[in-house]
This record gives structure tokens, C-alpha cells and sequence, in this order.
């Protein structure tokens, strides 16, 4: 999937994200988690920090929502150990826990009115402070926008409304951490954008610990603090946003968020930048990679950074096709018997030159 740089500069926004030295809410030590001969969770050890909104992100399979099954007390680690606030919970039930839980479906009651919903989050739990069910019950509503929505249907309710219903009865127990499975998964595209910024809001609000699990790598990028992209069972990496797409540690990171131009290529020669054959070419590059001559290395160039008429790293490749996207027309190439993506405002055609900056490529393999 396609990923809007312009959502980093948005996300970046935020200045008060919890820092490396907060307090560390919840944590998985060398977690394994198999079913039969399947590794879902493949020894995963990471810290999520107090306040922060922390998310998993990866594709079908990768053990995210495992992980969060695990959080959840769902499911118990076959090796290594959940902890909450330091705390060993693994063995401890999901009710003891203190998480609220939401999940893709809403899972609401269809014969229960939306305010008879959000109370049956305190039905094991009294609210905080010294206030009644009833005005703990409006104060959520209002918290999510739903004031005075009290004695309606859920099914009288958008995709979205339903959802930050569910939300706010995952909130009525007031929980240490909150985990949301894929909320959004079920809403369409511009409704998605919309809940993602109130999910957002609701949680800096709050302050709350949040553990966010999603396929779509824009969704990651525009409401994390930090996030982890899995594969097989672990994390490839974990960053903030802007590292993720900008500063991608392996090839898997670089090919998965986002469109990313990938270049195999040998070291040539080293000076002040890299030199590299690739393919027909010589490139240079700008890199902090510890680099050895006739290294074999791949390094990813973004697509907003590939451009038309360049004057360096240049080369002569083809268009295939184009999409027209709004803001911007992603073009398709075709290069040496690989695939090049290019942003642009007017469509090329025919053979154009493309090139890029040394500093706008990031090396993701060395061997």
C-alpha cells in the first residue's frame, strides 16, 4: 500500500510523546508463542512506554494480533513473560488484567441501547473517582462525541459511531493500557481517516497506554509514537514514524511501508560517498554503513525522491503506466527488467531520465 509522505509531517506534530526515559508500562521478554509446529511469536522481547500510543503493523500472519493476545491474556506465552508496570502477568487472567479491549467487529450488544453498552464495561469494575454509573457512562459519550446518545440502538448508528462506542466501553473501567485489534479494518476509507484522528485525540487526552494492531502501513505512520513492523513472528524494527519510512533497517521495512525503489549494487570505490555498480550504472551514494569494496549491498530511493530530468545517479528508463492520485500521478517504469515508481505532477511518457540525490538513498543490506 501506498503511504502519503505528507502524513509524516503531520505526525511529527507532536512534541510531548513520551520520551526513552519514561516509565515503562508494559513489556514481553523473550515471548514464544507456538501452536503445534507454527511459531506465531518468535522469542519477541520490547518495552511500551507510559502514555504512548504504540502500534504493530505487518501483513497477514506476522503475529501481530498474536501479540496482542498475549497482552490481552488471551493467550499464554510457551516461553519468556508479559509484564504490566513491571509486574509478571502472564499467567493472570484477562479480567485482572486492567486493559480495556477493542476489537475489528465492535462486538456490541444488538438488544442493548448504546448507553447500557458502555456500562457493561463496569460490570466487574467500578468507575474511578466517586461517580455513578449514569454520569460515567455521559462523560464517555461526550469523550468520544456521542453525547446524548444514551437510549439508542447501536443499529441506528454509522460503522464509526458504533465503533467509538465500543471504545468508550473499553474505557468506562478506566484501564492501565488500552488494545484495539484492527478498529478500523471495517470502515471505508475517508470514514477511517476521520476515527483514526479521534482515536488519536482520545487517547493524548487520556494519557492512556495504547497498543494499536493494523495492516494499513498509512494508518501506523499518522497515529503512532512509535511502531513496530513485524515479520514472522517478530519485530524487523522499531521506530518512530518518520525512522521507519526515512531511515528503514532492513529491506522488508523498506519494500512494506510504503512505495520504495530498491537498488542492488556492488561497492566500486569509497571516498567522502559510496560508488556503486548498478545494474548498467554508476551511482553514488551518501551512507554512514560501515561499507567495504565489493560489498553487495541493496539501498532504497522513495519514490518522491526519484526524479524526472535529474542531473545525478542518473538513468534512462521506460514508462509502463500511470495512476492518477490527486496531489500527485505515481508513474510505474520499467528499468532493466525491473520496476522503478516515480511521483510526479504530469505524467511522462515514452523514455525519461530519472535520477536522485546521494543523500536520499538509504542502504537496507550489506553481505
Amino acid at each position: 500500500m501506498a503511504s502519503d509522505p505528507s502524513i509524516l509531517e503531520r505526525t511529527d506534530e507532536r512534541t510531548d510523546r513520551p520520551g526513552p526515559d519514561a516509565p515503562v508500562a508494559v513489556s514481553l521478554e523473550h515471548v514464544t508463542k507456538r501452536y503445534a509446529e507454527t511459531t506465531a511469536v518468535d522469542d519477541v522481547s520490547l518495552s511500551i512506554r507510559d502514555g504512548e500510543f504504540f502500534t504493530l503493523v505487518g501483513p497477514s500472519g506476522c503475529g501481530k494480533t498474536t501479540t496482542l493476545r498475549l497482552l490481552a491474556g488471551f493467550e499464554h506465552p510457551t516461553e519468556g513473560r508479559v509484564r504490566f508496570g513491571g509486574v509478571d502477568v502472564s499467567a493472570v487472567p484477562p479480567e485482572d488484567r486492567g486493559v480495556g479491549i477493542v476489537f475489528q467487529n465492535y462486538a456490541l450488544f444488538p438488544h442493548m441501547s448504546v448507553g447500557e453498552n458502555v456500562a457493561y464495561g463496569l460490570e466487574f469494575a467500578d468507575p474511578p473517582g466517586d461517580v455513578s454509573d449514569e454520569q460515567r457512562v455521559a462523560d464517555l459519550l461526550e469523550l468520544v462525541d456521542l453525547a446524548g446518545m444514551e437510549d439508542r440502538d447501536p443499529d441506528q448508528l454509522s460503522g464509526g459511531q458504533q465503533q467509538r462506542v465500543a471504545i468508550a466501553r473499553a474505557l468506562a473501567p478506566s484501564p492501565d493500557v488500552l488494545l484495539l485489534d484492527e478498529p478500523m479494518s471495517a470502515l471505508d476509507a475517508q470514514l477511517r481517516e476521520r476515527l483514526r484522528v479521534q482515536v488519536k485525540a482520545i487517547q493524548r487526552e487520556l494519557g492512556i497506554t495504547t497498543i494499536y494492531v493494523t495492516h494499513d502501513q498509512e494508518e501506523a505512520l499518522a497515529i503512532s509514537d512509535r511502531v513496530a513492523v513485524m515479520s514472522e513472528g517478530m519485530p524487523e524494527q522499531i521506530a518512530p514514524p518518520r525512522a521507519i519510512y526515512r531511515q528503514p533497517e532492513t529491506q522488508f521495512v523498506a519494500e512494506f511501508i510504503g512505495d520504495n525503489n530498491v537498488f542492488p549494487g556492488t561497492v566500486t570505490a569509497l571516498d567522502e560517498r559510496a560508488t556503486l555498480e548498478v545494474g548498467p550504472e554508476t551511482m553514488t551514494i551518501t551512507t554512514d554503513a560501515d561499507l567495504a569494496v565489493g560489498d553487495e549491498v541493496a539501498f532504497c530511493v522513495r519514490p518522491e525522491n526519484l526524479q524526472v530530468d535529474a542531473e545525478r545517479n542518473t538513468t534512462t528508463a521506460t514508462v509502463d503506466n500511470a495512476e492518477f492520485l490527486g496531489q500527485t500521478t505515481r508513474v510505474h517504469l520499467e528499468w532493466h527488467g525491473r520496476e522503478l515508481l516515480v511521483r510526479t505532477r504530469e505524467p511522462p511518457s515514452g523514455d525519461v531520465v530519472v535520477g536522485f540525490d546521494p543523500a536520499d538513498a538509504h542502504v537496507v543490506d550489506v553481505r
